[in-house]
């Protein structure tokens, strides 16, 4: 039964578990990815190239695992393996407090964690977007996702300051400790909902790779999911490309301190909210695929203000490129997994999500690098000049695709019978 038929989607109390504890979690993680690197320098006095392998250790999963952990997905009910996902999270982040207040904390062992939080994160990712459909109504998926998507910008503008003030007051492994407490709460949400999925009748399984083929196919056939996935892809290049030396830039060629860098940030983050909260108005007033070309468009325009910005007054251009970028981004991700989560059948959802990830994620590694490389090369400023530039063009070929040419997103997809 879903959430509209037990009495709406705020009323639900199975639906406020999920918000509250996705919330949570996505709280601690934002903590972790600044109190990780900060463990591996303040208390290890870790290398810069150790400090680099650690944040690629949380992403590789997704290139090593992503395909075989969608298939696995549709298989399995999805509620069981978020638990243990939240499980095993929780106690693999526990050990860095627990191996530093013993005097026994290595980088190797940091290194391990975030590479096994990664695993737990490709599954729980995968299975999270495959559950909220069968928890909700189609009616309700839009207002569900700018929710949860608004919530969670939320908490990853409050998360690295958090994970400041907790370093500062009880040593930097406190975040990591705040991290594994968060999944314990999630956990416990997860456990208290009392929605059951159906089960699935399977009368013969094949094998997994013939699942993986499935659901790769399913996506270079689909004329939506395929522009989806390449310029995800594209788009996710450029966006890292930028964002990985956006710090370079404010500290070293605007000499903003650190204290107003974090302020900063703050502020660009919280475009993301902004955008989740205004996608659904914007949808049902122009259509739900123009509304996502206008937040993608809007977002990519504004970044163009980024490279012009100067120190004093002239940061007011970063915060207006960085906010407008993060409503457009975010607002666009509302109205993308929203109609994934219509789009797609239920028994496919988890290898299509799956093969559309390992492209997306792969693609932020690449950007990342790339950023790092051509700010070190050319010039930050050039850079960012340059990934800004990217982006506007992926968006302005958008309006060349099946995506642009209509004005709501189709309902399921013609591969679906």
């Amino acid at each position: 039964m879903s959430v509209r038929e037990r009495g709406g989607l705020l009323r639900s109390r199975d639906f406020r578990l999920l918000w509250t504890g996705e919330t949570t979690s996505v709280l601690g993680s934002s903590i972790a990815v600044v109190a990780l690197p900060l463990v591996a320098v303040v208390t290890l006095e870790a290398s810069t190239f150790a400090v680099g392998l650690l944040t690629a250790a949380a992403w590789v999963p997704w290139l090593l695992i992503g395909l075989p952990a969608g298939a696995w997905v549709d298989r399995w009910p999805k509620r069981p393996i978020m638990l243990v996902c939240n499980t095993f999270s929780m106690l693999v982040f526990l050990s860095v407090p627990v191996a530093a207040w013993f005097g026994l904390l290595t980088m190797t062992q940091l290194i391990v964690v975030a590479l096994a939080g990664g695993v737990a994160k490709v599954f729980f990712n995968v299975a999270y977007r495959a559950y909220l459909p069968s928890l909700v109504s189609k009616e309700e998926l839009q207002e569900a996702n700018e929710k949860l998507q608004g919530s969670e910008s939320a908490a990853q503008i409050g998360g690295p300051g958090l994970a400041g003030l907790l370093a500062q007051g009880f040593g930097a492994v406190a975040g990591v400790f705040a991290d594994a407490i968060s999944f314990g709460i999630s956990l416990l949400c997860l456990r208290s909902i009392r929605y059951r999925e159906p089960r699935r009748v399977v009368t013969t399984r094949s094998r997994l790779r013939d699942e993986i083929r499935e659901g790769l196919d399913f996506v270079l056939r689909d004329r939506f999911l395929r522009v989806f996935a390449v310029f995800g892809a594209v788009s996710n290049v450029a966006l890292m490309g930028y964002q990985s030396i956006e710090v370079v830039f404010l500290a070293r060629d605007l000499g903003v301190g650190p204290g107003a860098v974090g302020l900063v940030l703050a502020l660009v983050g919280a475009g993301g909210v902004f955008g989740a909260a205004l996608s659904g108005k914007l949808a049902a007033r122009i259509g739900t695929a123009r509304a996502f070309v206008l937040c993608e468009g809007f977002g990519a325009l504004m970044m163009l203000l980024g490279p012009l910005a100067q120190g004093g007054w002239g940061l007011a251009f970063f915060v207006a490129a960085g906010f407008s970028l993060s409503a457009g981004v975010v607002g666009s991700n509302v109205l993308n997994a929203t109609f994934k989560q219509r789009y797609v059948p239920a028994a496919m959802f988890g290898r299509v999500t799956a093969s559309m990830s390992v492209l997306s994620f792969g693609a932020i590694a690449l950007g990342g690098l790339l950023g790092g490389i051509l700010g070190e090369t050319a010039g930050v400023r050039q850079t960012l000049w340059l990934m800004a530039g990217l982006e506007v063009v992926a968006v302005a070929a958008l309006l060349f695709t099946p995506i642009g040419r209509c004005r709501d997103f189709p309902a399921a997809s013609r591969l679906a019978g």
